[in-house]
């Protein structure tokens, strides 16, 4: 397993047992990394304006479009490490 993934998955790991929840953007950003790092672009169709919390999710995984697998890798790690 790369070095990177490790990390990464270090960082999920660590994201669970933070001292404080993070601020809805914040929660929003590590979603969005995390699933374009496991996943990839976002599919399908956007939630309807009912979903709100679906719609704000998918809007966030949106952003992150066509970022490769590895900067979001990066990117998660480094978050998480400032929320320590």
């Amino acid at each position: 397993m790369s070095d990177l993934k490790k990390q990464f998955e270090a960082a999920a790991a660590a994201s669970k047992n933070l001292k404080e929840r993070p601020d809805n953007d914040t929660m929003l950003k590590l979603y969005a990394l995390f699933k374009q790092a496991t996943v990839g672009d976002v599919e399908g169709k956007r939630p309807g304006f009912t979903d709100m919390v679906g719609r704000a999710k998918f809007d966030a995984w949106a952003a992150a479009k066509g970022k490769s697998a590895a900067d979001a890798m990066r990117e998660y790690v480094a978050l998480v490490g400032t929320l320590k």
